[in-house]
């Protein structure tokens, strides 16, 4: 049972993501905020897995609630994942360096959510497929004027093959299904990538891949 706190300071979004996130058998929603004071302290007293966090909210914001939570300062972070109608590049960035791991718009359906709360849970991350594309683009648009870091040596097969899935936006969960290996092979083989790449997170990797060509050889839809 993953347990999940909801801070969105309207009424009616918070009792709409409680009934369809309570209809799941996995997913318990612990408690319910209208701001990030007042998530921040249902979060310290409740240590649920995934905090489910709104943007725009009084007194305090999601993204200063996700640094308080998650961010690197902080010795025993949470799970944080925020679902916000804003779609701006500035909110996504500072979301992710504050911490998050996920990033969803209200308009996202209920499987995307769930997948992403249960990534959240498990450490990974999960960002929204549109949003995730338009990043990449942007980045690779950014770095197009320098030649991509060198891996400090080759990548094995297994290694070429788990980089595409995550420059998908495949979590390690999906990874180990489709490869039909355990949780912890995946792991170990990110951690590998990161290692030789030089990279600190999934999107970093992401980026490499495309930097590289290798969605390009690979085709980006992946059947999804």
């Amino acid at each position: 049972m993953t347990r999940v706190l909801i801070a969105d300071d309207q009424e009616i979004v918070r009792t709409g993501l409680s009934i369809i996130l309570n209809a799941r058998p996995d997913i318990d929603v612990v408690a319910v905020a209208a701001d990030g004071h007042e998530a921040i302290e249902l979060a310290s007293t409740l240590r649920p897995d995934v905090c489910l966090l709104d943007i725009r909210m009084p007194g305090m914001d999601g993204l200063e609630a996700t640094r308080r939570l998650a961010g690197p300062d902080v010795a025993d972070p949470l799970s944080v994942v925020i679902i916000t109608t804003f779609d701006d590049d500035a909110y996504i960035h500072q979301a992710l360096k504050s911490g998050a791991r996920g990033f969803l718009l209200k308009d996202t359906d209920t499987d995307l959510l769930v997948r992403a709360i249960h990534a959240a849970a498990e450490g990974d991350a999960l960002i929204a497929p549109s949003i995730t594309a338009r990043l990449l683009q942007r980045f690779a648009t950014v770095t197009s004027d320098q030649p991509p870091a060198q891996p400090t040596e080759p990548l094995s097969d297994r290694e070429e093959e788990t980089l595409i899935e995550v420059a998908r936006g495949l979590t390690n969960a999906e990874i180990a299904d489709k490869f039909h290996v355990s949780m912890s092979t995946v792991k170990a083989v990110i951690g590998h990538l990161m290692n030789k790449i030089g990279t600190r997170n999934r999107v970093e990797l992401a980026i490499w891949a495309y930097e590289t060509q290798r969605m390009h050889a690979a085709g980006t839809d992946g059947g999804r």
